[in-house]
Protein backbone atom coordinates (compact mmCIF):
# COMPACT_ATOMS: atom_id res chain seq x y z
CA UNK A 1 0.00 0.00 0.00
CA UNK A 2 1.49 3.19 -0.61
CA UNK A 3 1.98 5.85 2.16
CA UNK A 4 1.75 8.80 0.18
CA UNK A 5 -1.74 8.15 -1.43
CA UNK A 6 -3.55 7.84 1.82
CA UNK A 7 -5.17 10.13 4.06
CA UNK A 8 -6.03 9.75 7.83
CA UNK A 9 -9.49 11.26 8.47
CA UNK A 10 -11.77 11.19 11.39
CA UNK A 11 -14.79 10.14 11.94
CA UNK A 12 -17.96 10.15 14.48
CA UNK A 13 -18.95 6.31 15.00
CA UNK A 14 -22.52 6.08 16.12
CA UNK A 15 -22.61 3.89 19.48
CA UNK A 16 -25.72 1.76 20.41
CA UNK A 17 -26.72 -0.67 22.83
CA UNK A 18 -28.84 -3.57 23.13
CA UNK A 19 -31.61 -3.09 25.43
CA UNK A 20 -31.17 -6.12 28.41
CA UNK A 21 -32.04 -6.15 31.80
CA UNK A 22 -28.83 -4.99 33.36
CA UNK A 23 -28.61 -2.05 30.48
CA UNK A 24 -32.23 -0.96 32.26
CA UNK A 25 -31.55 -0.92 35.55
CA UNK A 26 -28.59 1.17 35.04
CA UNK A 27 -30.34 3.41 32.90
CA UNK A 28 -33.02 3.90 35.61
CA UNK A 29 -30.65 4.15 38.10
CA UNK A 30 -28.80 6.92 36.17
CA UNK A 31 -32.12 9.06 35.54
CA UNK A 32 -33.18 8.40 39.16
CA UNK A 33 -30.01 10.02 40.49
CA UNK A 34 -30.23 13.10 37.99
CA UNK A 35 -33.63 13.63 39.43
CA UNK A 36 -32.81 13.49 43.24
CA UNK A 37 -30.19 15.57 42.20
CA UNK A 38 -32.18 17.75 40.85
CA UNK A 39 -34.68 17.88 43.56
CA UNK A 40 -31.79 18.68 46.02
CA UNK A 41 -30.63 21.73 44.06
CA UNK A 42 -34.37 22.69 44.17
CA UNK A 43 -34.31 22.26 48.09
CA UNK A 44 -31.25 24.46 48.22
CA UNK A 45 -32.21 27.64 46.32
CA UNK A 46 -35.32 27.51 48.33
CA UNK A 47 -33.15 28.01 51.24
CA UNK A 48 -30.69 30.19 49.91
CA UNK A 49 -33.58 32.65 48.41
CA UNK A 50 -35.25 32.59 51.93
CA UNK A 51 -32.19 32.99 53.77
CA UNK A 52 -31.02 36.25 51.65
CA UNK A 53 -34.69 37.68 51.87
CA UNK A 54 -34.34 37.35 55.75
CA UNK A 55 -31.08 39.26 55.77
CA UNK A 56 -32.39 41.89 54.01
CA UNK A 57 -35.49 42.06 55.65
CA UNK A 58 -33.46 41.63 59.40
CA UNK A 59 -31.21 44.63 58.36
CA UNK A 60 -33.75 47.30 56.78
CA UNK A 61 -35.56 49.03 58.50
CA UNK A 62 -39.40 48.44 59.40
CA UNK A 63 -41.23 48.87 57.37
CA UNK A 64 -39.54 47.96 54.66
CA UNK A 65 -38.63 51.11 52.08
CA UNK A 66 -39.26 50.64 48.05
CA UNK A 67 -35.44 49.62 47.34
CA UNK A 68 -35.44 46.95 50.37
CA UNK A 69 -38.91 45.81 48.46
CA UNK A 70 -37.17 45.77 44.82
CA UNK A 71 -34.38 44.38 46.13
CA UNK A 72 -36.39 41.10 47.43
CA UNK A 73 -38.34 41.05 44.74
CA UNK A 74 -35.13 40.67 42.38
CA UNK A 75 -33.94 37.92 44.55
CA UNK A 76 -37.22 35.76 44.18
CA UNK A 77 -37.30 36.79 40.74
CA UNK A 78 -33.91 35.00 40.08
CA UNK A 79 -34.77 32.03 42.41
CA UNK A 80 -38.26 31.63 40.67
CA UNK A 81 -36.55 31.73 37.06
CA UNK A 82 -33.66 29.08 38.52
CA UNK A 83 -36.52 27.28 39.46
CA UNK A 84 -38.27 27.05 36.64
CA UNK A 85 -35.30 26.04 34.46
CA UNK A 86 -34.10 22.99 36.88
CA UNK A 87 -37.94 22.16 36.65
CA UNK A 88 -37.44 21.75 33.43
CA UNK A 89 -34.80 19.76 33.48
CA UNK A 90 -36.74 17.38 35.56
CA UNK A 91 -39.14 16.91 33.17
CA UNK A 92 -36.94 16.15 30.67
CA UNK A 93 -35.44 13.62 32.49
CA UNK A 94 -38.85 12.23 34.00
CA UNK A 95 -39.89 11.79 30.02
CA UNK A 96 -36.43 9.81 29.68
CA UNK A 97 -37.19 7.46 32.24
CA UNK A 98 -40.54 6.70 31.13
CA UNK A 99 -39.19 6.37 27.05
CA UNK A 100 -36.41 3.19 29.13
CA UNK A 101 -39.47 2.08 30.90
CA UNK A 102 -41.38 1.00 27.68
CA UNK A 103 -38.35 -0.12 25.60
CA UNK A 104 -38.41 -3.66 24.86
CA UNK A 105 -35.65 -6.17 25.65
CA UNK A 106 -33.12 -7.00 22.75
CA UNK A 107 -34.16 -3.63 20.78
CA UNK A 108 -31.17 -1.63 19.86
CA UNK A 109 -30.79 2.63 21.31
CA UNK A 110 -28.47 5.33 20.19
CA UNK A 111 -26.05 5.77 23.13
CA UNK A 112 -24.16 8.73 21.54
CA UNK A 113 -21.19 8.99 19.70
CA UNK A 114 -17.06 8.08 19.49
CA UNK A 115 -14.91 9.54 17.10
CA UNK A 116 -11.80 7.56 15.66
CA UNK A 117 -9.61 8.44 12.87
CA UNK A 118 -9.22 6.25 9.48
CA UNK A 119 -7.01 6.16 6.56
CA UNK A 120 -8.94 6.50 3.08
CA UNK A 121 -7.36 6.04 -0.59
CA UNK A 122 -7.77 6.83 -3.56
CA UNK A 123 -10.67 4.50 -4.92
CA UNK A 124 -12.31 4.15 -1.49
CA UNK A 125 -15.98 5.19 -0.88
CA UNK A 126 -16.08 7.82 1.85
CA UNK A 127 -19.52 7.60 2.37
CA UNK A 128 -19.15 4.03 3.71
CA UNK A 129 -16.23 4.85 5.27
CA UNK A 130 -17.65 7.09 7.37
CA UNK A 131 -20.74 5.04 7.94
CA UNK A 132 -19.41 2.69 11.08
CA UNK A 133 -21.61 1.70 14.41
CA UNK A 134 -20.66 -0.09 17.22
CA UNK A 135 -23.21 -2.59 19.03
CA UNK A 136 -22.88 -3.01 23.05
CA UNK A 137 -24.68 -5.10 25.16
CA UNK A 138 -24.13 -4.42 28.74
CA UNK A 139 -20.70 -2.76 27.79
CA UNK A 140 -19.11 -5.51 25.37
CA UNK A 141 -18.66 -5.36 21.90
CA UNK A 142 -21.11 -7.42 20.35
CA UNK A 143 -20.98 -5.91 16.51
CA UNK A 144 -18.99 -3.23 14.49
CA UNK A 145 -20.93 -2.44 11.46
CA UNK A 146 -19.75 -0.67 8.53
CA UNK A 147 -16.46 -0.28 6.69
CA UNK A 148 -13.37 -0.42 8.75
Amino acid sequence: MDVSNQLMLKRAITVKAIVTPRWKDEAQQQLQAQINQIDSQLQQLEMQGQRMISEIQRQSIQPPGPQVLQQIDSIQGQVNQRKSELLEQKNQILQQLQQVQVLEFEQEVNQGQIESFFNIQRGENLVQKMQVEILLRDGVVEEIRGDL
